[in-house]
């Protein structure tokens, strides 16, 4: 990945309607999510979030396709990883054998507390 590849994908992350929505679409996984999905899920209205999916876009964080009428959005995993890559890439003075495995783990459900 080039600088200006990482900057432009960390400037379209750098906002938090963007950012909630490339973290939704990554937990979807590769399937993606309707728009309107994400618009409810999200709260946001369809007009902001299609200028939030084209900035995604742009960076290459997201792609879309069409299913009838529905326009599906999933999150580009192989740029995401090269974002990562590029980031971690001299980690630890360029021995990353030294640093921590970075290992992605699905999120813990949350427990509610049970009152009685």
């Amino acid at each position: 990945m080039e600088n200006a590849d990482a900057v432009a994908a960390l400037a379209a992350l750098a906002q938090d309607h963007r950012l909630a929505v490339f973290r939704l679409l990554v937990q979807a996984g590769p399937e993606g999510l309707p728009a309107g999905q994400v618009a409810d899920a999200l709260g946001l209205a369809p007009n902001t979030l299609t200028f939030h999916f084209d900035r995604l876009r742009s960076a290459g964080l997201v792609a879309v396709r069409r299913d009838g009428r529905s326009m599906i959005y999933a999150a580009q995993f192989e740029a995401m990883n090269a974002l990562l890559g590029f980031l971690t890439d001299n980690c630890c003075q360029g021995a990353p054998e030294q640093c921590a495995p970075a290992v992605c783990l699905p999120a813990k459900p949350k427990r509610s507390k049970v009152t009685v």
